[in-house]
Order: C-alpha cells, then sequence, then structure tokens
C-alpha cells in the first residue's frame, strides 16, 4: 500500500468517525431519520449517500449505541432512531 493510499483510508476512517459522532449528537437530541440526517449532514458540509448512510445507522443500532422503531406516516412507514444511554456517552 502506497503512502497516499494509507493516508486516503486513514482520511476516510476519520470522516467516517466524525459523521458518526453528528449522527448521534443529533440522535440524543431528538429522533432521527435516514432523509432528514442525510439532509442535516449537507447542511454541515458532509455528502453521503442513503447507501452509505442506512449501513452506519444498522451499525451503530448493532452495537447498541441507537435504537430504532417504525412509524407510521399515513400510509408510508418511516424508520427513526434514538440514542440509547451507551450512544449518548
Amino acid at each position: 500500500m502506497e503512502l497516499t493510499e494509507i493516508t486516503r483510508a486513514a482520511d476516510q476512517e476519520l470522516l467516517s468517525g466524525l459523521i458518526r459522532i453528528h449522527v448521534l449528537y443529533h440522535a440524543c437530541k431528538e429522533p432521527i431519520f435516514g432523509l432528514g440526517i442525510i439532509e442535516e449532514l449537507r447542511r454541515h458540509g458532509y455528502e453521503i449517500s442513503a447507501g452509505t448512510l442506512y449501513p452506519m445507522l444498522h451499525g451503530l443500532e448493532r452495537r447498541g449505541l441507537l435504537r430504532s422503531r417504525k412509524i407510521r406516516l399515513g400510509r408510508r412507514g418511516r424508520r427513526v432512531y434514538r440514542a440509547t444511554t451507551a450512544g449518548r456517552r
């Protein structure tokens, strides 16, 4: 692996961590949902796709940092996430 590849991988890992922290911050304040948090992250300069965000949310849930539940909005359903006690820490 070349130095530029290592640097790029380290930068990507750091960015991913910052996004996770940002997601947890908002999930501590109020329930969040995928599209809403994508828009929030975009306002802060992060460009993240649904294909990146949803696996990240699922991973945070598997690690016990988020808890989700499905809610109904008319005919549509939406999965909302809240931070757990561990996620708040």
